[in-house]
Protein backbone atom coordinates (compact mmCIF):
# COMPACT_ATOMS: atom_id res chain seq x y z
CA UNK A 1 0.00 0.00 0.00
CA UNK A 2 1.70 3.44 -0.69
CA UNK A 3 2.50 5.61 1.91
CA UNK A 4 0.32 8.40 0.57
CA UNK A 5 -2.64 6.52 1.20
CA UNK A 6 -2.61 5.39 4.96
CA UNK A 7 -1.74 9.01 5.58
CA UNK A 8 -4.81 10.14 3.70
CA UNK A 9 -6.87 7.96 5.76
CA UNK A 10 -5.60 8.50 8.71
CA UNK A 11 -6.15 12.24 8.60
CA UNK A 12 -9.81 11.27 6.93
CA UNK A 13 -10.49 9.35 10.33
CA UNK A 14 -8.71 12.18 12.51
CA UNK A 15 -10.79 14.80 10.57
CA UNK A 16 -14.20 12.49 11.30
CA UNK A 17 -13.10 11.47 14.56
CA UNK A 18 -12.76 15.64 15.47
CA UNK A 19 -16.35 16.14 14.01
CA UNK A 20 -17.84 13.16 15.75
CA UNK A 21 -16.42 14.50 19.34
CA UNK A 22 -17.31 17.97 19.07
CA UNK A 23 -21.21 17.06 18.33
CA UNK A 24 -20.66 19.43 14.55
CA UNK A 25 -23.40 19.07 12.52
CA UNK A 26 -21.92 17.74 9.08
CA UNK A 27 -23.16 15.85 6.04
CA UNK A 28 -20.39 13.06 4.17
CA UNK A 29 -21.21 13.20 0.17
CA UNK A 30 -19.77 10.24 -2.08
CA UNK A 31 -18.49 11.33 -5.78
CA UNK A 32 -16.64 10.87 -8.13
CA UNK A 33 -12.66 11.15 -7.20
CA UNK A 34 -12.29 14.66 -8.28
CA UNK A 35 -9.60 17.20 -6.65
CA UNK A 36 -10.31 20.32 -8.92
CA UNK A 37 -12.56 22.58 -7.43
CA UNK A 38 -14.76 23.79 -10.13
CA UNK A 39 -15.15 19.72 -11.28
CA UNK A 40 -15.89 18.48 -7.52
CA UNK A 41 -18.25 21.70 -6.97
CA UNK A 42 -20.10 20.56 -10.17
CA UNK A 43 -19.92 16.57 -8.71
CA UNK A 44 -21.56 17.82 -5.21
CA UNK A 45 -23.72 20.28 -7.17
CA UNK A 46 -23.05 23.61 -5.41
CA UNK A 47 -21.40 27.18 -6.50
CA UNK A 48 -17.91 26.96 -6.10
CA UNK A 49 -18.09 29.99 -3.56
CA UNK A 50 -19.29 27.44 -1.27
CA UNK A 51 -16.25 25.56 -1.70
CA UNK A 52 -12.89 25.85 0.51
CA UNK A 53 -10.24 26.20 -1.60
CA UNK A 54 -6.90 25.34 1.16
CA UNK A 55 -3.53 26.42 -0.69
CA UNK A 56 -0.65 25.73 1.38
CA UNK A 57 1.86 28.88 1.40
CA UNK A 58 5.34 29.69 2.23
CA UNK A 59 5.90 32.43 4.04
CA UNK A 60 9.84 33.81 4.42
CA UNK A 61 9.46 36.29 7.14
CA UNK A 62 13.29 36.72 7.21
CA UNK A 63 16.23 34.99 6.37
CA UNK A 64 16.27 32.92 9.12
CA UNK A 65 12.00 32.63 9.35
CA UNK A 66 10.19 30.57 6.95
CA UNK A 67 6.51 29.83 8.00
CA UNK A 68 4.16 27.71 6.42
CA UNK A 69 0.35 28.94 6.25
CA UNK A 70 -2.78 27.37 4.87
CA UNK A 71 -4.90 30.18 3.07
CA UNK A 72 -8.57 29.07 3.26
CA UNK A 73 -10.60 30.86 0.64
CA UNK A 74 -13.48 30.39 -0.98
CA UNK A 75 -13.72 28.08 -4.55
CA UNK A 76 -14.42 30.63 -6.83
CA UNK A 77 -11.84 32.88 -5.75
CA UNK A 78 -7.91 33.05 -5.72
CA UNK A 79 -5.16 33.22 -2.43
CA UNK A 80 -4.13 37.14 -2.66
CA UNK A 81 -0.48 36.48 -1.61
CA UNK A 82 0.37 40.16 -1.30
CA UNK A 83 -2.19 40.36 1.22
CA UNK A 84 -0.92 36.98 3.11
CA UNK A 85 2.75 38.82 2.71
CA UNK A 86 1.87 41.81 4.69
CA UNK A 87 -0.15 39.97 6.86
CA UNK A 88 2.76 38.37 8.27
CA UNK A 89 5.01 41.39 7.02
CA UNK A 90 7.08 39.18 5.08
CA UNK A 91 9.56 39.35 2.51
CA UNK A 92 8.14 36.52 0.19
CA UNK A 93 5.37 34.54 -0.57
CA UNK A 94 5.10 31.76 -2.27
CA UNK A 95 2.92 28.02 -3.20
CA UNK A 96 4.53 25.52 -1.21
CA UNK A 97 6.69 23.05 -2.78
CA UNK A 98 4.48 19.37 -3.10
CA UNK A 99 6.34 17.33 -0.73
CA UNK A 100 5.64 20.18 1.78
CA UNK A 101 2.00 21.05 1.62
CA UNK A 102 1.56 17.05 1.35
CA UNK A 103 3.67 16.37 4.25
CA UNK A 104 1.98 19.50 6.48
CA UNK A 105 -1.33 19.05 5.07
CA UNK A 106 -1.53 15.09 5.48
CA UNK A 107 -2.96 14.84 2.65
CA UNK A 108 -2.44 14.92 -1.56
CA UNK A 109 -2.93 17.62 -3.39
CA UNK A 110 -6.53 18.00 -4.28
CA UNK A 111 -7.65 16.69 -0.68
CA UNK A 112 -6.04 19.14 1.25
CA UNK A 113 -8.28 20.24 4.26
CA UNK A 114 -9.01 23.76 5.95
CA UNK A 115 -7.69 22.08 9.02
CA UNK A 116 -4.14 21.95 10.15
CA UNK A 117 -3.45 18.95 11.97
CA UNK A 118 0.14 20.19 12.08
CA UNK A 119 1.49 22.59 14.71
CA UNK A 120 3.93 23.91 11.80
CA UNK A 121 0.73 25.25 9.86
CA UNK A 122 -1.18 27.60 10.47
CA UNK A 123 -4.68 28.29 8.93
CA UNK A 124 -5.73 31.62 8.10
CA UNK A 125 -9.54 31.73 6.35
CA UNK A 126 -11.19 34.30 4.70
CA UNK A 127 -14.19 35.59 6.55
CA UNK A 128 -16.03 34.84 3.13
CA UNK A 129 -15.22 31.58 4.27
CA UNK A 130 -16.56 31.29 7.30
CA UNK A 131 -19.57 33.08 6.59
CA UNK A 132 -21.07 30.43 4.70
CA UNK A 133 -24.30 28.84 5.81
CA UNK A 134 -22.78 25.88 4.18
CA UNK A 135 -19.10 25.30 3.21
CA UNK A 136 -18.12 22.17 1.03
CA UNK A 137 -14.49 20.82 0.92
CA UNK A 138 -12.71 17.30 -0.02
CA UNK A 139 -12.50 15.29 3.21
CA UNK A 140 -8.83 14.40 2.67
CA UNK A 141 -10.21 12.14 0.54
CA UNK A 142 -10.63 12.69 -3.85
CA UNK A 143 -13.71 10.68 -3.40
CA UNK A 144 -15.46 11.89 -0.48
CA UNK A 145 -16.49 15.45 0.80
CA UNK A 146 -17.97 17.06 3.75
CA UNK A 147 -20.60 19.77 4.44
CA UNK A 148 -20.89 21.94 7.36
CA UNK A 149 -21.56 25.23 8.08
CA UNK A 150 -18.77 28.09 8.16
CA UNK A 151 -19.58 29.04 11.31
CA UNK A 152 -19.00 25.52 12.97
CA UNK A 153 -16.05 24.83 10.58
CA UNK A 154 -14.08 28.13 12.26
CA UNK A 155 -15.53 27.11 15.86
CA UNK A 156 -13.58 23.93 15.24
CA UNK A 157 -10.60 25.08 13.46
CA UNK A 158 -9.79 28.34 14.89
CA UNK A 159 -8.61 29.86 11.64
CA UNK A 160 -6.74 33.06 12.26
CA UNK A 161 -9.50 34.98 9.88
CA UNK A 162 -8.59 37.51 7.77
CA UNK A 163 -8.81 38.66 3.97
CA UNK A 164 -6.73 36.65 1.78
CA UNK A 165 -8.89 36.02 -1.28
CA UNK A 166 -9.40 38.08 -4.22
CA UNK A 167 -10.89 38.31 -7.23
CA UNK A 168 -10.05 35.78 -9.65
CA UNK A 169 -10.43 38.18 -12.29
CA UNK A 170 -8.04 40.51 -10.31
CA UNK A 171 -5.17 38.01 -11.72
CA UNK A 172 -2.09 39.71 -13.59
CA UNK A 173 0.34 37.81 -16.00
CA UNK A 174 3.80 38.36 -14.79
CA UNK A 175 5.55 38.51 -17.58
Amino acid sequence: MPEHDTHEHDTYERLIALLDSSRIDYRLLDHEPEGATEAVCALRGHPASQAAKCIVLRVKVDRRTTRHVLAVVPGDRRVDLDAVRDLYAARYVGFSDPETAERLARSVPGTVLPFSFDPALEVVADPEVVAQPKLYFNAARLDRSLCLSGADYARLAKPRVERVAAATADVTPHH
